[in-house]
């Protein structure tokens, strides 16, 4: 049986709804694509900063 037809249990031994499945997983989602932008962004710094050095030198 797949992964998606198995309902996860919870503490109380219920199984999940859809819209508690789909709640997690999004706030799974926008956290790894904010964990995703911060590194982006420091990249995109330290790319500038080794430009902007080779460009004064």
């Amino acid at each position: 049986m797949s992964e998606e037809t198995v309902p996860q249990q919870v503490g109380s031994g219920q199984p999940k709804g859809l819209l508690q499945q789909m709640e997690e997983l999004m706030a799974a989602l926008d956290a790894d694509l904010s964990a995703l932008d911060a590194d982006l962004q420091a990249a995109g710094a330290s790319e500038r900063r080794i430009v902007g050095e080779g460009q004064a030198g």
